[in-house]
């Protein structure tokens, strides 16, 4: 089958025929037909000092897929041949405590799809039956059902704390922050305030109906506060960009017992005014990941009554063109981008 190959240390990848996965007796196997590029997919291809420490070549990469199951194993009872799934990227032990205890998202010896083992950007992948959801709807998107992973994260995120009638700041326009914000909003949020510094990513996100999407590089978070009417700042925060400006303006922005979910992984240390936390009495919650499944239903049940998705995906390429695919991802000026495993170019 073909496959996109981390083959060895160092920039790129390569499109390489690899042997077929095989099914163990509680696999299923997946003909994949999308996948999403995810900024850990760039990490690997660019090979960073996260990759260099995170990854062993050779290793099919990618993690965001949508399949059709073709074969499972003797020991397969919940999902079928011809199910449309996607798949839970963490694959977890299952013995540790919080495995034990139904905390799976938390599992201290996760192993990560694309990046511990071979990955979905291929023709076949192979996945534990514990990791597979099956689509329900029948008329679900295939490119929406390839971003279930990072719609996950957004779910995830924006559902940590009750953001009904609250006013909600999202730090971060990148796809996942966008999808967030289409989420805060169907969920009944008051003002919706996502902020950035891509003049792009600001007006895509006006496509999902935030209240203001504001260039912090121009306009503090402060003056959004003013031009919205709000008196006492806002109730709850979704730091998404993983950038230290971000969080301490976030922080600042906070009213008194404020909640602020934190997806965003930054790449230095932060400094935080922790006087502020403290008097302010404000929560920090660090986010990681999909609860498993929980957060897979309340995405079904979002797409069900009526989440459009649509806006975020921006690019659509044939597998063979995944060069073109990771530049555009690497831009900045796109929303998700998808491959499409049917056909070698679009």
């Amino acid at each position: 089958m073909k496959a996109l190959v981390k083959a060895a240390p160092g920039a790129g990848l390569q499109l390489l025929e690899v042997p077929e996965p095989t099914v163990g007796p509680t696999d299923v196997k997946i003909r994949v037909l999308r996948t999403g590029l995810c900024g850990t997919d760039l990490h690997i291809e660019a090979w960073d000092d996260w990759a260099k420490a995170s990854i062993d070549p050779p290793l099919v990469v990618g993690h965001e897929f949508a399949g059709e199951v073709v074969e499972v194993g003797p020991s397969v009872t919940t999902v079928s041949v011809g199910d449309l799934v996607s798949g839970e990227g963490h694959l977890v032990c299952g013995r540790c405590r919080n495995c034990r205890a139904g905390r799976r998202h938390l599992c201290i010896r996760t192993v990560g799809l694309g990046v511990q083992r071979d990955g979905a950007f291929a023709q076949f992948l192979t996945l534990p039956e514990s990791n597979v959801w099956v689509h329900g709807r029948g008329d679900i998107d295939l490119d929406v059902a390839a971003i279930f992973d990072p719609f996950g994260n957004a779910v995830h995120t924006a559902m940590a704390f009750e953001v009904f009638g609250e006013d909600v700041l999202i730090t971060g326009a990148g796809p996942i922050g966008i999808m967030a914000a289409a989420v805060v909003r169907h969920a009944g949020a008051r003002h919706v305030v996502i902020t950035d510094v891509s003049e792009y990513r600001l007006r895509l996100a006006e496509k999902v109906g935030v209240s203001l999407a504001l260039d912090v590089s121009t306009t503090p978070i402060e003056r959004a506060q003013a031009m919205l009417g709000m008196r006492e700042g806002f109730d709850v925060g979704l730091e998404m960009s993983g950038q230290p400006s971000a969080l301490r303006e976030m922080i600042a922005n906070m009213t008194h017992g404020g909640r602020i979910a934190m997806l965003g992984l930054p790449s230095t240390e932060i400094a935080v005014d922790w006087n502020k936390v403290v008097t302010h009495m404000l929560t920090i919650k660090g986010i990681y990941g999909r609860e498993m499944f929980e957060t897979w239903y309340r995405m079904s049940v979002l797409l069900e009554r009526g989440l459009d998705l649509s806006p975020v995906i921006t690019g659509r390429y044939g597998y063979t063109q995944y060069a073109d695919a990771f530049a555009e991802a690497r831009s900045g000026n796109c929303g998700k981008i998808v491959l499409d495993w049917t056909r070698e170019t679009i």
